[in-house]
């Protein structure tokens, strides 16, 4: 079994949408994130450089989202998800995007990937 590190509901505002009004206003989108992590060194060692830092990994988020511009969340999903591997050097993470407000009769949409490290070799 692999330990998981988790972050649940953290919101960023990002200019998202294929519509010409989406593309001039921030919106909302809210993230869940699960990354696989090996706990026991920080665990044994009670050493924050040896997890996988959520405040970091937090911020990283929002900023990216605060940055950059896309159309569709699939897109800035596929590219955040790539980012976050290599920076964080997380092995796998599954990431679940949701915007909320998409859909009236919703109380949100979106999409979940699940992706891993590409081995070097």
């Amino acid at each position: 079994m692999n330990d998981l590190v988790f972050i649940e509901g953290l919101t960023a505002q990002a200019v998202i949408g294929v519509y010409d009004w989406e593309k001039v206003i921030k919106q909302e989108l809210v993230f869940d994130l699960e990354m696989e992590h090996d706990n026991r060194e920080p665990a044994q060692t009670d050493d924050l450089s040896k997890t996988l830092d959520y405040e970091a990994i937090s911020n990283f988020i929002i900023a990216f989202c605060a940055e950059r511009t896309f159309e569709l969340i699939e897109t800035l999903a596929e590219h955040l998800a790539d980012e976050l591997i290599k920076v964080f050097d997380i092995n796998a993470l599954v990431m679940t995007l949701r915007k909320p407000g998409a859909i009236k009769a919703a109380r949100a949409v979106g999409v979940k990937i699940a992706r891993k490290k590409v081995s070097a070799y």
